[in-house]
């Protein structure tokens, strides 16, 4: 009872603070190293998710978050730990280091985001669950940006809720990087990370493995993932081609239903972007996933299925400057979808779309955006159109105020449509999933110390496929939920101190108005967090000593309250930087997925050895 009382304090001084001051999803924008004692002008950040060509932050008309993933690395222990700082980002992990997340965005399915890398699609077609299996190791991914509701129109199928950009880029100097560390419940990991940079060209390698014998039976995990990107400069203009690979095995006990399961996934991902010239850009993106499902792991009779899909996109872009203040922008891509699989049989699907926008900006006083996208798929060519238009007005130069709205789509997934087993059945006849979203709200930014804003959204979903039961002996099935309708507000504040300190308050409430009829269980549509908030901070001491802590709390529908601490300390510079990791401090015990419990408290300590040279 006193935990509950004490969470359900910290979210209400959270969302005090942060109406308080007319908050919102601030302004995110790196800040540069500076002296201890002074506070450093703001840098600009770029965004290049949901904009169809590069935008400033400040200029951005949409909620959106940019994480930088190259300050501090030691402080983070995957990938997935950067996604925590945003909590719009509802993390439906089943266990630590990314094994197994879904995540959703402002009450979305967690089938209903889009996962990008450098702009292109990587979500799995056989099931959504293995959209967060990203091939690249943290070491080489540069940020990661989030963008907040539906996304259709620029990036076709699956971004109802939103997207998220996982985004690389050439390092700023040659360098290597190894590191160890060990942990709790036999943990160890080994990382790599090597770069060579010149002036026309750069190589980036990484690597890692982590494993652990696992906190519970039929938990533990192996992690292995490697990643190349080459880069050069030519007549042509720039090249980037990455490639990348995971492979993740690991216990799977009550993830998919009341199973000791186990699980193998493999993913290996090729992206080739090449700028033809300053204004066209043309890519290829081609992904492979491997499904290794065992229902009862010793007892592999029982029920397995092994499945592999594959897809591509190709696509060409390209803007033109309509004056001095506009831009259009248009493209044509191609998708390509297929599936073999021992249950699921074989399948395979196209997809064709064109699109056109047009973008108009007075620096500091208006800006609007207004496109539309059509897209084609099935044997008789069926299309759907999902426009968007944006805008903003900035009645002060250190306040914004914007607007959105937009419709988004998602195919249903092979699963979806074609699986059965003891706990779950598909549905062929499901209908493809809409969206219709609406946010509205300001940033202010008076001066380098302070950013904050506030965002109010609405969503109107229909035909949502969920899997839901009557009672618990039958198996979950794939059905369309005709309509659903969220609403919420979403309020940050970042205050930034000498000594390169940072302070983070968060804020999210979320309401669907609509509950499951009587007697019906739902698996996912309303498994959102009613509540969510977050209190950071970050600095640094002397030049070498680098923290971060954060308190997450959240109380999900229909739930109780709960509250995770996590805390991570490294040195910043020098050629040996020891670190330690420390998760779930208060030892909470709670659920980011009903029936799968998550670790108790657990400590990661190791050293990483770094050899830099000069930045280009």
């Amino acid at each position: 009872m006193k935990g509950t009382i004490v969470c359900r304090t910290i979210l209400l001084i959270l969302a005090l603070s942060t109406a308080a001051a007319s908050q919102s999803e601030p302004s995110i924008e790196s800040t540069p190293p500076a002296s201890p004692s002074k506070i450093p002008p703001r840098n600009e950040t770029m965004v290049v998710t949901g904009t169809f060509i590069p935008a400033p932050l400040s200029e951005y008309d949409r909620s959106a978050t940019s994480i930088d993933a190259r300050q501090s690395p030691l402080l983070f222990s995957s990938a997935i730990a950067y996604l925590q700082s945003d909590p719009t980002v509802d993390l439906h992990q089943r266990s630590p280091g990314g094994v197994q997340t879904d995540l959703t965005i402002l009450g979305s399915t967690f089938a209903q985001n889009l996962v990008l890398v450098n702009g292109m699609r990587v979500n799995d077609s056989q099931t959504a669950h293995h959209d967060m299996d990203i091939p690249i190791p943290a070491e080489a991914i540069t940020r990661m940006e989030v963008m907040h509701g539906a996304g259709s129109a620029f990036y076709g199928a699956d971004a109802m809720g939103g997207a998220i950009n996982v985004i690389t880029a050439p390092a700023p100097s040659s360098e290597l990087r190894v590191r160890m560390g060990v942990g709790n419940d036999g943990f160890n990991q080994e990382h790599i990370f090597a770069s060579l940079v010149d002036k026309r060209f750069s190589e980036t390698i990484a690597g890692n493995r982590d494993f652990s014998a696992g906190f519970r039976p039929d938990r533990d995990f192996h992690n292995g993932s490697a990643s190349s990107e080459t880069t050069w400069d030519s007549f042509l203009g720039h090249t980037d081609l990455l490639l990348a690979g995971i492979d993740r095995a690991f216990g799977a006990d009550q993830f998919y239903g009341p199973y000791p399961s186990w699980e193998r996934t493999k993913t290996w991902l090729g992206i080739a972007q090449q700028d033809l010239g300053s204004r066209t850009t043309a890519a290829f993106g081609y992904r492979r996933h491997s499904d290794n499902f065992v229902l009862v792991r010793d007892n592999p009779s029982l029920y397995a299925n092994n499945s592999t899909d594959q897809s591509w996109q190709a696509a060409l872009r390209r803007h033109d400057s309509l004056g001095d203040n506009s831009t259009l922008s248009y493209g044509a891509e191609a998708l390509g979808e297929s599936i073999s699989s021992m249950n699921l049989g074989q399948h395979a699907r196209n997809r064709e779309a064109i699109y056109a926008n047009v973008d108009f900006r007075a620096l500091r006083r208006f800006s609007l955006s207004a496109g539309t996208r059509a897209e084609w798929f099935g044997s008789n060519a069926n299309s759907i159109l999902t426009p968007t238009i944006s805008g903003g007005f900035w009645p002060t130069q250190s306040l914004k105020l914007r607007a959105s709205v937009g419709r988004g789509f998602r195919m249903p997934s092979y699963t979806d449509l074609y699986y059965s087993d003891p706990a779950t059945v598909g549905n062929a006849a499901l209908r493809p999933e809409s969206v219709w979203s609406f946010d509205a709200g300001g940033d202010w930014n008076p001066n380098a110390r302070l950013s904050v804003g506030v965002t109010f959204f609405s969503r109107w979903d229909s035909n949502v496929i969920d899997y839901v039961r009557l009672v618990p002996e039958q198996p979950f099935r794939a059905t369309n939920i005709q309509r659903l309708h969220f609403t919420g507000i979403e309020s940050h504040a970042d205050v930034h101190w000498p000594r390169q300190q940072q302070i983070q308050l968060a804020y999210v409430f979320l309401q669907g108005d609509q509950v499951p009829l009587a007697g019906v269980v739902s698996r996912y549509a309303f498994n959102y967090p009613h509540h969510e908030g977050i209190v950071g901070w970050s600095g640094a001491w002397h030049q070498w000593l680098v923290a971060r802590t954060r308190v997450g709390v959240t109380q999900r529908s229909g739930y109780g309250v709960y509250a995770v601490w996590d805390l991570a300390i490294s040195r910043s510079n020098g050629a040996i930087r020891p670190y330690v990791q420390m998760s779930n401090l208060g030892d909470a015990t709670y659920e980011e997925v009903p029936g799968v419990i998550m670790p108790s408290r657990s400590i990661v300590a190791g050293i990483e050895w770094v050899l830099r040279s000069t930045p280009r």
